[in-house]
Parts: structure tokens; sequence; C-alpha cells
């Protein structure tokens, strides 16, 4: 690392972008001695921000990219129902034609299997680091670790899963087959219709966006420069190198530069002459009083790929997956069809009036593995970007790596999986 510049418009790192992947890289470059800023186009956890009205999802379920076989035939837009948990908004976008491409070409064993594996490390490494961060008073709050149900409706659905409970266990995961009264033992308020259930005691939850602005207060009294509100207009490269950035704040001259901006990355890289091969996924989430007889511990209703979430004294239930380009608008029809397999899993779940519809784009890679790193001739540029649905259940490793990278410290994470430019180099 750097000695530290001179002056809050020269600092060692330059991170654009504020929510999840963005912070922890911010305190893990601060952590080794950088001074740090951080650009937010909005406010700090805002409604922006996809991590804002997720459910905060963390710990070592959800490594299977989304690539994988099953998944080839439904890579076309339009192949699937409106209502259907994964769906691809018909219309003429040759960077989506380029994107599931490569999502085509990832939807094999062999690549599921690798990207499995880079995913389980990253995420078992995440739920480490994440553990030690919320040891402190200040964010504890935010942070619980009571496992997740996955819960299947169908026959079939179950009956894959079990069979899948082995080779899943033996890449890291502790899944284990719920026997028949155990579920209604962990969850004895709650009245499922379902074929069978397993269980991961190392499923944890975030409660987001508070705890991206306790941690963002937390990077501030560290001396991370925070800025909210700013959005970077233009990069001056000079000898291969960003010399000054343009921002809706000011300008900056930076000694590196990473692109941690979710689903703006792409917009952001292209400003910089950087091509980044990622696609904007939308999924909505619902959050409401607390009705009696919800959950108190967190839910995957798998085949429908729906979370549930206890926050407090609210639920928030979260899914679908729709490349609809850039566009925030919620879908009602969406919504509605998330609330009705709520109520087709859970039916004796009462309803209590809806407080927040939203709806947020997560940064998403044709394999499903994260960008992370040097960004092609630009010198002093890395990127943090592309994680996906589980963004917040990997930034906690991914913003240790680029500290690594940064400071030529040897990473604890595999970084060849995740270079930048693999979409456009032979394999």
């Amino acid at each position: 690392m750097t000695p530290e510049r001179d002056g809050p418009e020269h600092p060692d790192v330059v991170v654009i972008g504020g929510g999840v992947v963005g912070l922890f890289c911010a305190h893990q470059l601060r952590q080794r001695g950088a001074t740090v800023t951080v650009l937010e186009r909005g406010a700090l956890g805002g409604p922006q921000s996809c991590s804002y009205g997720n459910t905060g999802f963390v710990g070592t379920h959800g490594a299977a990219p989304l690539a994988e076989p099953g998944m080839r035939a439904l890579a076309v837009p339009g192949a699937t129902d409106p209502d259907s948990p994964w769906y691809i908004e018909p219309r003429a976008d040759a960077e989506l034609t380029r994107w599931l491409e490569h999502f085509r070409r990832a939807c094999s064993a062999e690549a599921a299997a690798a990207g499995f594996r880079a995913l389980i490390a990253m995420k078992k490494r995440s739920l480490q680091l994440l553990v030690e961060l919320c040891a402190s008073e200040r964010i504890a709050a935010t942070f619980e670790s009571p496992g997740i149900v996955l819960a299947f409706k169908t026959e079939q659905g179950f009956d894959e899963a079990r069979r899948a409970v082995e080779r899943t266990v033996a890449g890291g995961v502790p899944l284990c087959v719920l026997p028949p009264g155990e579920l209604e033992e962990l969850e004895p308020k709650t009245v499922f219709d379902i074929h069978g259930a397993l269980y991961n005691p190392e499923g944890a939850y975030l409660h987001v966006p508070e705890f991206l602005v306790e941690f963002g207060r937390v990077l501030r009294d560290s001396g991370v420069e925070i800025c909210e509100g700013a959005e970077v207009t233009a990069f001056e490269v000079q000898d291969r190198n960003v010399v000054r950035l343009s921002t809706t704040g000011g300008e900056l001259r930076p000694g590196t530069v990473v692109i941690a901006a979710g689903a703006w990355s792409g917009e952001c890289a292209r400003l910089a002459g950087i091509d980044l091969l990622l696609q904007p996924i939308k999924g909505h989430s619902v959050t409401m009083p607390m009705p009696p007889g919800a959950p108190s511990r967190p839910v995957l209703l798998s085949e429908a790929k729906v979370a549930m979430v206890a926050l407090g004294d609210r639920l928030r239930i979260g899914g679908q997956l729709e490349l609809a380009g850039m566009s925030t608008e919620i879908s009602e029809r969406r919504v509605r069809a998330m609330l009705r397999t709520v109520r087709d899993y859970l039916p004796a779940l009462e309803e209590t009036p809806t407080l927040q519809t939203w709806s947020g784009l997560r940064p998403c890679t044709p394999d499903s593995l994260p960008l992370i790193g040097p960004a092609g001739d630009l010198r002093n540029v890395l990127i943090a970007a592309g994680h996906g649905h589980i963004g917040m259940g990997l930034a906690p490793a991914a913003g240790e790596l680029i500290g690594q990278i940064l400071a030529g410290e040897r990473p604890i994470t595999d970084p060849i999986p995740l270079r930048p430019n693999r979409f456009s180099t032979p394999t």
C-alpha cells in the first residue's frame, strides 16, 4: 500500500459505490492504512441501493450458480411466464444477447460445480469476517444467525434436494434433512403445507438497511470519507492511469479507483473505456408488520425462490429474478405472484397491511461469479462488481480480496475464477 497522500482531494483509493460491497472494500483498505473516499450516488443505504430492501441473507446457503444445466432452455427472452420466479423480458438489446450467450455456455454440470466451489469458499470466508465485524456492539444488533429452513412444496423438488444433500455437505455446507415433526419444533407457530424441508444451521442475515447505516458510521469514525449524492461523470486517463475523477460533488485525484457501483458498475466502467459483462436482475420485496403465524427464522420457499425473514416487528418477503434492463419499476403482477406463493406454502399465515413494496437491481455475471481484480489496460483501476442476488453473503470476502490485491498480500480467496476479463479471453 502506498503512503497516505496529502489532502482530501488526493485519497489513496476512491471506491465508487457505497453499497455493501463498496463499504467492505473501504473497510479492508482502511485497515491496511490507506486513505479512502467512498462515492455513493444516493444516500447511504437509500432506496436506490440493492442493499436497502433485500432480505439480507448471508451464510453458506445459496452458493449454487444461477447458470446450471436445467436453466439453458430458460435463457431465452419470453421463455417463461411473467409470473414465474425467473423471467427475461423480450426486447432488442445487444448486451443482453451477449450476456445470454455466455450464460448458456455456463449452463453445464462442470461449470456449475466449479462455480459452486468458488462461491462457497467466498461465502464461508465472508461469514467468518462478518461474525468478527459484528462482534462490535454498534453493529451486533443488525446481525442474526438462527439458521435457515429450506422448504419444498413438491415431492419432486424435495426428492431432488434430498438426493443432493450428501454432495452439498461434502462441498462445505452443513445441510441436513429435517425428520417429520422437527420442523414443527423449530417453528411451532407456523403452519407449513409442504412436502419436506432441509435445515442449514449456518443460515444468517443482516437487518438492512440498518446494517449499512451503522457500518457507514463505523467507517467514518475510522477515517473513511463517505460522500453521499456524489455521482462520477468522467474519468481523465493519462498513460493508462486514471489521474482525475469528475463527480457531481467536485474533482478527485485518486491513487487507485475501485468500481463497486452495483448495477451501475457497467455504466460507470464504460466512462473509463472498460467493458464489463453485467446484467441487472430485478428483485422485489414486500415488508409488512409481523403477522401471526410467521416463522421466527429465515425460510426459503425453494421451488419459487421466495425468501422470508423476520426483521424485529416486521416481516420481509423477497424474491423474483427478472432481466428487464435498468428499470426499477415495481411489477404489481410479480408482487402478487410472490405473495400467492407464500400463501401456498404457509396457508394459515394471516395477512397484515403492506408497509413497503420495493424493487432493486442485482448486478449479475453470466456464470454468477463476481468480477474482482484489475480492470483491463488501466493500471490503477480495480473492479468489485457482479455479486448478483447473493451479494450480501459475498461482500466481506470481496472487500478483503481487493484489500489484499492492493496491499500485495497473498489472497485468501482465489482470484483466478473472478478475473474481470474472463469473458473476453480464452478459458
